[in-house]
């Protein structure tokens, strides 16, 4: 998606591994919540993106991947967005059921060896976006910024989805 639009892909993950690995204050306040099996706060989160997003490389457009995860995030994203006289041209929500996110994951876990993929994660983590993000859905909707794409299928099946839902 960014390489067909030539925008950066802007994970909030990686955000976090490049300030964690570049001890950044921010990276060792993040860490610290990661260590302990929390989630880092909105706070921490907020200011990594919005540093983030006044790189120079974001001037022509941005793809956030795990951002905004909650309604104070979203804010500050809007927030943020409009004080540059910017704003987002579209949300795409990834429609998938439960049991093939937990395959996914189980995956992952098992081809990356992540640790942060375990049974008891996964759930916390579902329970997390039933509570947070799943209300992000009827906010991008009523803002009439909601493209919704059946997220079952290859990488490439639904990437040519999402395009077709796209502005060129």
């Amino acid at each position: 998606m960014a390489g067909k639009f030539a925008i950066p892909h802007i994970s909030t993950g990686d955000i976090f591994r490049a300030n964690i690995a570049a001890a950044t204050p921010l990276g060792l306040q993040a860490k610290s919540y990661i260590e302990a099996g929390d989630l880092v706060p909105d706070q921490v989160t907020n200011s990594m993106v919005m540093e983030r997003l006044q790189e120079p490389d974001v001037s022509n457009g941005f793809l956030l991947d795990g951002y905004p995860r909650n309604a104070a995030q979203s804010q500050e994203l809007d927030d943020f967005l409009a004080s540059r006289g910017e704003h987002l041209d579209a949300v795409i929500e990834l429609q998938i059921d439960e049991s093939h996110v937990r395959e996914r994951l189980a995956h992952r876990a098992e081809q990356e060896g992540r640790s942060d993929d375990t049974e008891d994660a996964i759930h916390r983590r579902l329970d997390i976006y039933y509570r947070s993000t799943a209300p992000l859905v009827d906010y991008y909707r009523q803002k009439n910024l909601l493209r919704t794409v059946d997220g079952v299928g290859s990488i490439e099946d639904v990437t040519a989805r999402i395009l077709d839902l796209l502005p060129s």
